[in-house]
């Protein structure tokens, strides 16, 4: 007996179906056929500025899956220097990803471009926000960042890195964010090893007693500012104090640090790993503090002196160690 030839192929799924042959024949993908999943996945992976920019304005279909709330539960806002990085432009987009995330966010990066308007909207758009990173953000004052704390209850991890901010807002924090576990608060660099300033950490010892994790790179504070954190912050885990050289960790306070804390990044310890510039800069005093304050205006009577009369570098104390970070 004859045997029947086999069946035909199934026919293609409908949004094929039109143009399926074409495909096949041209061995050319058409993009806007991809299912909405694997889009998303796709967008996902550019990240926040490049979905927002160049796949938002291709066609009308990729400008509403880029509205999907799935994209921005993480916002990342890197400045990179790119033909993108006009400030004005960069708050639009970020403002525009929030309000996109639907409520959703709950971990946004900001560097470079922050302001306090961005920090508003975000304090305005967002109820579970759990990590929050400001780096060169001197758009966000003291005064903005005071406002908005009371408007992040569930923020776990907060990093501010390269600011104008005090000690102030740090207060302010502390007292609102009462399931902060991680914080960063780090500078460039430290100009003049001399000078002592405990403010922030009195501050971070002072409100911030669950912290289990604390980076304060280039601090300005002494034995006495480390040893109110140690006090205050009895569930610390791991502190990195990188180029706080005011701090002098022998004897009884080096012996406390290793008992508390089980990882501990020392002052002279290398900064390979640290993202930022791990240098001492060398500018005028005034170059640091852009509201005109000085590390002058530090200065004790004892300091004064030292200025004077030392005839000598102002790291004459250091001039033994090599500064090759």
């Amino acid at each position: 007996m004859d045997t029947l030839p086999p069946p035909p192929p199934p026919p293609p799924p409908p949004i094929f179906r039109s143009n399926w042959k074409a495909l096949i024949k041209s061995r050319k993908r058409n993009w806007l056929d991809l299912p909405r999943d694997v889009v998303l996945t796709i967008f996902r992976k550019l990240g926040t500025i490049d979905t927002l920019h160049r796949a938002h304005n291709v066609c009308t279909t990729w400008r509403n899956i880029s509205k999907d709330p799935f994209l921005y539960h993480t916002i990342d806002m890197p400045n990179i220097g790119t033909d993108l990085s006009m400030d004005w432009y960069l708050e639009l987009l970020c403002n525009r990803a929030v309000d996109y995330s639907s409520g959703q966010v709950t971990d946004i990066n900001i560097e470079h471009f922050g302001t306090d308007d961005v920090l508003n909207h975000i304090a305005d758009s967002v109820s579970h926000l759990r990590r929050l990173r400001l780096v060169g953000c001197y758009g966000v004052t003291d005064e903005g960042l005071c406002e908005v704390a009371e408007k992040f209850p569930h923020l776990e991890e907060l990093d501010i890195t390269i600011s104008s901010l005090s000690d102030t807002p740090l207060q302010a924090i502390g007292r609102h964010c009462h399931q902060l576990k991680t914080f960063k608060f780090n500078i460039e660099g430290f100009r003049h090893p001399h000078m002592e300033y405990d403010d922030e950490a009195f501050a971070i010892a002072k409100t911030m007693p669950g912290l289990r994790h604390l980076q304060l790179f280039g601090n300005k504070m002494s034995n006495a500012g480390l040893l109110a954190i140690l006090d205050g912050c009895p569930l610390l885990e791991s502190l990195d104090i990188r180029q706080c050289f005011n701090l002098n960790l022998v004897g009884s306070l080096g012996k406390r640090c290793k008992e508390q804390i089980k990882y501990l990044r020392r002052p002279y310890d290398a900064t390979d790993d640290y993202p930022f510039q791990a240098e001492f800069h060398y500018g005028s005093p005034d170059e640091e503090y852009p509201d005109g304050i000085s590390d002058i205006d530090f200065l004790s009577d004892d300091d004064f002196a030292y200025y004077e009369f030392s005839g000598g570098s102002e790291f004459s104390d250091y001039d033994g160690y090599e500064y090759d970070f």
